[in-house]
């Protein structure tokens, strides 16, 4: 890489490059941006610049606002030095690099941690329910999930009794489901147990796989003994049969 006087440039003779995205180029723009005196030429240059660094980086303009962030990038370059105008507020090194406020991370210990939390929200808004009939729905809702959420940890079953103790544990009480929450047991071998039961497709594989080995012991054979009295025949047809058409054509 030459420079404007023919003279070689090497890497370790050249300044920081601040945004690899945009290349050296761009900032060898600014930095003439920098050295330009008249001020209706330094704004009508940057602008110019604004608009290659969005054809140079596309994918900006999928980001909300990506023209706000090419000014704040061009201030960035130029190190805030840069004096023209912008359609936005002109960063400062120090709001760029002021750390956000930390969030607030919310802090809930439930009774059980494989119900979770939001499930004792349900239980309260139940618990505040006048309404006798919506009431016993939200218990018995309540009580399906429980059992649903106790199956997916543990992989076992669980009885009601169970359910309704934790429940009780919950809403001191004042909760009770009135029917049987039925939940699908969790069989990690439940495919393969289908396919080998009676009358499925494991079946017919099995019967099929005997019909083979019983014709590999017997009809096998058999069949091997077919094709070599058919080749006998064909044989004694040639030494006889064959020999007469010699005969009649010699």
């Amino acid at each position: 890489m030459f420079n404007t006087l023919g003279e070689m440039e090497y890497n370790t003779t050249r300044n920081h490059l601040i945004y690899r995205e945009y290349g050296r180029h761009i900032q060898k723009m600014i930095e003439y941006l920098l050295s330009l005196e008249d001020r209706e030429a330094r704004q009508r240059n940057a602008y110019a610049v604004i608009e290659l660094m969005g054809f140079l980086n596309p994918h900006l303009k999928n980001v909300e606002d990506f023209r706000h962030k090419l000014w704040d990038h061009l201030f960035l370059i130029a190190d805030f030095k840069l004096d023209v105008e912008s359609p936005y507020p002109i960063p400062t090194r120090e709001t760029l690099k002021a750390k956000p406020k930390p969030l607030p991370y919310p802090k809930r210990y439930p009774k059980f941690s494989h119900l979770g939390k939001n499930l004792e929200l349900v239980i309260n808004k139940a618990l505040k329910e006048e309404n006798p009939d919506k009431r016993q729905g939200f218990a018995n809702a309540v009580a399906y999930y429980m059992k649903l959420a106790y199956n997916n940890w543990h992989k076992e079953t669980v009885h009601d009794d169970a359910i309704q103790s934790e429940l009780t544990n919950l809403t001191d009480g004042q909760l009770t489901f009135t029917n049987t929450p039925y939940v699908r047991q969790h069989r990690p071998n439940e495919g393969r147990d289908r396919d080998g039961g009676r009358g499925g497709y494991g079946d017919y594989r099995n019967k099929r796989n005997q019909k083979f080995q019983q014709q590999g012991r017997g009809g096998g054979g058999g069949g091997r003994n077919d094709r070599n009295d058919r080749n006998d025949r064909d044989r004694g047809g040639d030494r006889g049969g064959n020999n007469k058409f010699r005969k009649r054509y010699k």
